[in-house]
């Protein structure tokens, strides 16, 4: 069934009216997970909804926008339980399906990162992520070190989850079109349950370093000394971007001891 597409921008959030690439962005999770439940951020006109609601039979579509939500429910009124009206930053995911649980999405640009940095939170019960995102955040955190464009969501996210950058996606599919290109990602839990290193510490650290990034490392971690004294390290001769996250996790423990 074709999806009427409302000129209307929510959130950052463009709506996708490109049935190929809604296509493309379902694949890249189906293929890789049909079981478990999943959880749709920002459906919107439901472009990627109808071809999740099908395949998957714990799949729920998460809107604050009363309009998306009233329109998918009279779309699919047999499905009706399934399209909610809820925050995703502040919901607690459990209280609507037990975990593990995938989150899919044509992201809105304006908390794209906020997305993330749940996700990180819960990432012993989130497997796999596939978003769109503005492309130059999708770069970014899809990134290996050595770049300008490598920074805090490359290291934290790349700790726990391997990240592939499958495509760009062309302002001209979107209404409203964006001023910028789209990329989409996808996320898959790597092995690593914890770090080698204090977690709380390991962040401070990669935020504290990226956000002085032109420093090196040896300057840009005095904040956190409270007065040590560190020992000479070849990590510390660096830049955050020429670091990867095992070498986050030695600076890290340079610090705790």
């Amino acid at each position: 069934m074709a999806q009427p597409v409302r000129a209307k921008k929510h959130l950052g959030q463009h709506f996708l009216c490109d049935e190929g690439v809604a296509r493309r962005i379902v694949e890249a999770l189906l293929q890789k997970d049909k079981t478990n439940a999943a959880f749709e951020i920002g459906p919107g006109t439901g472009v990627l909804t109808k071809y999740l609601l099908p395949e998957l039979q714990n799949f729920y579509a998460l809107d604050i926008d009363q309009e998306s939500i009233a329109y998918l429910k009279q779309t699919y009124p047999d499905k009706a339980e399934q399209i909610r009206y809820c925050d995703f930053l502040e919901a607690d995911l459990r209280t609507i399906c037990s975990p593990p649980f995938n989150i899919i999405g044509n992201f809105p640009y304006n908390i794209s990162s906020q997305i993330m940095f749940k996700v990180l939170d819960h990432r012993n019960e989130i497997p796999i992520v596939v978003g769109m995102f503005q492309k130059e955040v999708a770069k970014r955190i899809a990134e290996k070190p050595g770049t300008k464009v490598y920074g805090i969501l490359s290291v934290l996210l790349q700790a726990f989850y391997d990240i592939e950058y499958l495509f760009t996606v062309h302002e001209n599919v979107f209404s409203p079109p964006p001023k910028v290109k789209s990329g989409v990602i996808r996320l898959t839990r790597n092995q690593r349950q914890t770090l080698s290193c204090s977690e709380e510490l390991f962040f401070k650290v990669v935020k504290t370093t990226f956000n002085q990034r032109r420093k090196t490392i040896r300057n840009s971690i005095k904040p956190l000394l409270n007065g040590k004294v560190l020992s000479d390290h070849p990590l510390l001769e660096k830049r955050p971007e020429q670091l990867h996250v095992a070498d986050f996790e030695t600076l890290t423990l340079l610090l705790q001891h």
